[in-house]
C-alpha cells in the first residue's frame, strides 16, 4: 500500500476549518459521528467520486480512481470537519507511519484547537 497525503483534502479540510465549519467533539466520537456506508455510497451517487475523494486525508495510489478504498483517513460528515475524526487520522497515520498524512491531521488538529482559544 502506498498511501500518500491528499493534497486536495488537505486543502478542503483547511477551508472549512476557516470558514468555522467544524464540530469540536471528543476524541473517541468517530465511531458514531463517521458517515456509514450507506450515506458514503449516497454521497458518491449525488456529487461523484472526485467530491468523496476531498473528505480525505490519505490516498492509496494503488488502487483504482474509482475504487472507495482508494480514499484513508475520513476526516468529516461530507458537511463539517469533526475533531474526533482528525484525531483518529493523526493517531493512526503515526502508528502506520505516514508521515505526511499525520503532519497535515496535525496541522488540522492545531488549527481546530487555534479556533477553540480565540472563541473561548
Amino acid at each position: 500500500m502506498a498511501v500518500k497525503l491528499n493534497e486536495t483534502g488537505f486543502e478542503h479540510a483547511k477551508s472549512l476549518i476557516d470558514e468555522g465549519e467544524v464540530v469540536v467533539d471528543e476524541r473517541d466520537d468517530w465511531s458514531e459521528h463517521q458517515p456509514s456506508t450507506a450515506d458514503e455510497n449516497r454521497f458518491i451517487e449525488n456529487r461523484g467520486m472526485r467530491e468523496y475523494a476531498k473528505w480525505h486525508l490519505g490516498v492509496d495510489d494503488e488502487e483504482g480512481d474509482a475504487n472507495k478504498g482508494r480514499y484513508k483517513f475520513p476526516y468529516g460528515d461530507f458537511k463539517k470537519v469533526h475533531r474526533c475524526a482528525i484525531l483518529a487520522a493523526e493517531s493512526r497515520a503515526g502508528q502506520y507511519k505516514y508521515a505526511d498524512v499525520e503532519r497535515a491531521a496535525s496541522h488540522l488538529h492545531g488549527m481546530i484547537e487555534e479556533r477553540r482559544k480565540v472563541r473561548a
